[in-house]
């Protein structure tokens, strides 16, 4: 009889270790769970950075680049007041540069029956660099596609005036003339 009370203590035991075990392996499980959803967090604020500072230079290059062609048709002969439209097909893009670490393991084991085993493990860690002000370190920046452009300008009515125009406009932008379109403004 008291083997069986001893078998049971020890049962009881062995249950109750196993219950504690599991409980500390799922709050472990948690917690790095919890840890791993921070980082991503971070990660996600950089591009956020990244993404805005895309956006602003975006902006900053389209309207440049707009007004720096108003101001020079402008001063062309016979081309008067001017108004500069440039369509864009994508947006400018940062490019951050990325810390990339990898290792790579190969155990071969051999059993008592004579046979062996190969283990190949790869883990790899790939994280953007940021710079002292916890900006990203830009390794290059796409600018954005013209697409096309549309010109108002007051002496646009004189054939030569608006063959200038586009020639000016095919100059700086790269575009070709067909993509184009110069209209007289309105008075």
């Amino acid at each position: 009889m008291e083997k069986l009370k001893k078998m049971f203590k020890n049962k009881n035991r062995k249950i109750e270790n196993l219950v504690v075990f599991l409980i500390i392996l799922v709050i472990t499980l948690i917690v790095i769970n919890k840890i791993i959803k921070q980082d991503e967090k971070k990660e996600e604020k950089t591009y956020s950075n990244a993404e805005l500072a895309s956006a602003s230079s975006y902006e900053n290059t389209e309207n440049n680049l707009e007004r720096k062609l108003e101001n020079i048709l402008s001063k062309m002969d016979g081309v008067g007041e001017v108004s500069v439209l440039i369509t864009y097909s994508q947006s400018s893009q940062i490019v951050p540069i990325y810390n990339e670490t990898s290792k790579k393991s190969v155990t071969e084991e051999t059993d008592t029956s004579g046979g062996t085993r190969t283990i190949e493990s790869q883990d790899s860690e790939k994280s953007v660099v940021t710079g002292s002000d916890s900006n990203p370190v830009t390794g290059k920046t796409i600018h954005p596609k013209i697409e096309g452009a549309v010109v108002t300008a007051q002496g646009a009515n004189n054939s030569n005036v608006k063959a200038n125009i586009i020639a000016a406009v095919e100059a700086v932008t790269g575009i070709a003339t067909h993509k184009i379109q110069v209209f007289e403004m309105s008075t």
